[in-house]
């Protein structure tokens, strides 16, 4: 295994979108949200130990999560779990655990990666994240993984590719496009060059520390003047400074739209972002009229079809009559909504958060 592969795993997001399985206090990356014995932070970790040594795994989370990181993966030192003291975006999460990395091994190349998708093709993607190591180990470039799109989905960004290519199956990516209309999603599906934006990178220490010196000049300085402090006493009281004085933005909008070097690796893997309950619902086992209910042991259904239901354990659920609704029940709140109107659980979040406060949030 080479010892320059280096992984980060993104995990300080709150997953409003699945509340109120998914709190504040406990978010969905640290759920076993698909039943399968396994939360999907620790699915994650688990495939980059088939791709780099487990001293090179680092997680980058909110300081509030570190005894669930501990707990869950109790394999990782503390100097493998990098702390956030407030949530600004992706782009100061990359720049610290890159900027990190660096001061410990120049060489180093790192794929960063959210916690909290699903893999159904384990072999695909190490063997797509290999290839993605081995390219940017020889090449100063930014590659990203795009997801061959079976559908036109408005809830992923899409990438755009030309016929420009690097190792013969790299091309270099022409543009990026935030979640589009539906009417947008159908074009985009029809012309044939475009991916899903999957949010994983792979590139070199020396080509992203690059790229945030050019292209984000104030990020850069604020966390390479940190060298001398990374993996010392020190480094806790100095990033919880530096984070004071970054901005908001996306490792997306801040780099990865603006540099002229990304490539884009068009990938198979059975991939998922988990971003909202209509995933789960369309990832999971369903019984003969399209009911999928997680768990299943307490949960009778009479007239009923395409409901999405999770519920505790304990709970014995009864429904009647009930077509194309989620219902999911926990930490006290119970949550029925339709399935095709699920967008406007974040908003209900946030009018509970007004009227209630954090309490059940």
């Amino acid at each position: 295994m080479n010892k320059n592969y280096y992984a980060i795993i993104m995990a300080g997001g709150i997953g409003s979108r699945f509340w109120p399985i998914s709190r504040t206090s406990h978010p969905k990356q640290f759920i076993d949200i698909l039943g399968t014995g396994k939360t999907l932070i620790q699915n994650t970790y688990d495939r980059f130990l088939k791709i780099c040594p487990a001293e090179n795994i680092y997680v980058v989370t909110n300081e509030n999560y570190t005894d669930l990181i501990k707990a869950q993966l109790p394999a990782m030192t503390d100097s493998q779990i990098l702390t956030e003291p407030v949530m600004r975006n992706t782009a100061p999460c990359v720049a610290y655990g890159c900027f990190k990395i660096e001061s410990l091994n120049p060489d180093a190349v790192i794929v960063v990666a959210p916690s909290d998708h699903l893999i159904l093709d384990e072999a695909g993607f190490v063997e797509s994240i290999n290839q993605s190591l081995a390219t940017a180990q020889k090449n100063k470039c930014l590659i990203t993984l795009g997801i061959m799109p079976s559908r036109p989905d408005t809830g992923y960004g899409y990438i755009q590719y030309t016929d420009q290519v690097i190792d013969g199956k790299f091309h270099k990516v022409k543009t990026f496009t935030e979640k589009p209309t539906l009417e947008i999603a159908k074009t985009f599906i029809q012309s044939g060059d475009f991916l899903w934006n999957a949010g994983i990178f792979v590139w070199s220490a020396q080509a992203i520390t690059d790229a945030y010196e050019k292209h984000l000049p104030d990020m850069f300085e604020i966390f390479a003047e940190a060298r001398s402090v990374y993996n010392g006493e020190d480094e806790r009281t100095h990033v919880n400074a530096a984070y004071q004085r970054c901005t908001n933005i996306s490792i997306d909008y801040g780099i990865m739209e603006k540099a002229e070097n990304v490539y884009v690796l068009p990938s198979e893997f059975g991939w998922s972002d988990l971003g909202t309950w209509a995933s789960i619902y369309q990832l999971a086992e369903k019984d003969y009229v399209g009911n999928a209910v997680i768990p299943s042991e307490k949960v009778i259904m009479y007239d009923s079809s395409n409901c999405m239901v999770n519920v505790p354990d304990e709970k014995l659920v009864v429904l009647q009559g009930l077509h194309d609704y989620i219902v999911v029940e926990s930490n006290n709140t119970l949550l029925i909504c339709p399935r095709d109107q699920e967008q406007n659980v974040k908003q209900v979040v946030a009018d509970v958060k007004q009227k209630f406060g954090t309490k059940y949030i």
